[in-house]
């Protein structure tokens, strides 16, 4: 007969676990009721609980996430119980390393774990980030499970929009100039030489811009090895300065300062932080956790300094916003909704102000980016490329000239 692995309350509200064994799921729940057991879930005992761990990292988009909380948040608030909700879904899911994982943390629930318990098993850290299991954890113990996750998937689908329009922004000017630069390869390696030969034909002494690029021409096509090693050389010292501690700062406090890009970045962490950590204490978590939360998802190592700075002042009995002023990377307009925001008790609804209206800055920053780099770029290739088809014509002007002189 198969075994019945059940959950449920005492009638004095004390959460009790267990198994039994029947025809089938009717005679268990007949059997728990006369034990005036309130059930939470009851479910066939899987045979065989082996499962395999994705080996290369989870698999799971922002998207499949944000679905899966919204989801999760609908099925309970019409009264599924837990148990029964984590089932659904994974049988649901497309992915099988997410259904495993969701399997894993159904098995972990009717085991008697609780839902935070089961999310921050080590082997779901991939999936869900400390911020999620915090929150589901205050939405376990204030009883509004399904309100919290709804905003868990409203934040993680901002997030994701926030990360893809900073993402575009840096991506845009990357893609231009690498076209410009393997355009310019090109005409120095392939065209070029064509005229050089000719020129060398000709004989007689060429023009100065002419001899430059065809000196640029024969260094490439002779040494384009050397000039590889070097690029990927240097990338690789940039990315390794990066992972150390003092690297990582400096690289980060240098984004800010870039001019236009720095302003996206720096808008870009004010309205993540805002909404994170407004997020957070909306949902019940405490503001200390809620900060080093908050400055571990930052992005960048500046603003997470400043945030811890600022969890050490409230810890000391200060306010949030003393320490965001003295960083200088937050703007007054920010440190100052923040300020009122204590004074007055609301935080967290302040914050997600904050977000909103930076959700919608990031957006005029991106096209002030956008709107200053493309002529910049249209003026650029012009030169580079014009540059070296004026400076290849030359000689055939001189030619024509002193053709021209002979008759």
């Amino acid at each position: 007969m198969p075994v019945y692995v059940w959950k449920g309350r005492t009638v004095a509200g004390e959460v009790q676990t267990g198994e039994l064994t029947f025809e089938n799921q009717d005679e268990v729940l007949a059997a728990l009721r006369k034990k005036r057991i309130i059930i939470t879930s009851v479910r066939e005992k899987p045979r065989d609980l082996k499962f395999s761990l994705p080996k290369f990292g989870s698999g799971v988009s922002t998207r499949d996430l944000a679905i899966f909380t919204r989801q999760f948040a609908t099925m309970i608030n019409a009264g599924l119980p837990l148990v029964q909700c984590l089932d659904i879904l994974s049988k649901q899911t497309e992915k099988e390393n997410f259904r495993t994982i969701i399997g894993q943390t159904m098995r972990e629930v009717e085991a008697g774990t609780t839902l935070a318990e089961a999310l921050a098993k080590k082997e779901n850290n991939q999936v869900f980030d400390e911020l999620f299991v915090n929150m589901v954890e205050a939405g376990e113990a204030g009883g509004i499970l399904d309100d919290i996750l709804q905003r868990l998937a409203t934040f993680i689908e901002k997030a994701e929009a926030l990360k893809r329009k900073i993402q575009g922004a840096m991506v845009y000017p990357a893609v231009v100039m690498t076209v410009a630069v393997l355009a310019t390869a090109f005409m120095l390696i392939f065209i070029i030489p064509t005229f050089a030969r000719m020129f060398t034909a000709f004989g007689g002494d060429l023009p100065l811009p002419t001899k430059i690029v065809m000196g640029l021409s024969s260094f490439l096509r002779s040494f384009w090895w050397a000039i590889l090693g070097v690029i990927v050389g240097l990338v690789f010292t940039i990315r390794r300065y990066y992972t150390t501690e003092r690297g990582h700062m400096q690289i980060d406090r240098l984004l800010l300062r870039v001019p236009v890009l720095g302003d996206v970045i720096r808008k870009g962490a004010v309205a993540r932080f805002t909404r994170t950590l407004g997020t957070l204490i909306s949902s019940g978590v405490p503001i200390l956790t809620g900060l080093e939360i908050t400055a571990r998802t930052a992005g960048n190592r500046v603003v997470q300094e400043a945030i811890m700075a600022a969890r050490a002042s409230i810890r000391e009995g200060e306010t949030i916003s003393a320490p965001l002023r003295q960083s200088n990377v937050f703007p007054p307009m920010v440190v100052q909704m923040i300020s009122v925001g204590e004074e007055t008790g609301a935080l967290d609804d302040m914050l997600t102000r904050i977000a909103d209206f930076y959700d919608s800055e990031v957006d005029t920053a991106v096209d002030a980016l956008t709107s200053l780099i493309e002529p910049v770029m249209i003026v650029f290739m012009g030169a580079v490329v014009g540059g070296m088809v004026i400076a290849m014509y030359l000689p055939m002007f001189k030619l024509i000239n002193v053709v021209a002189g002979g008759h």
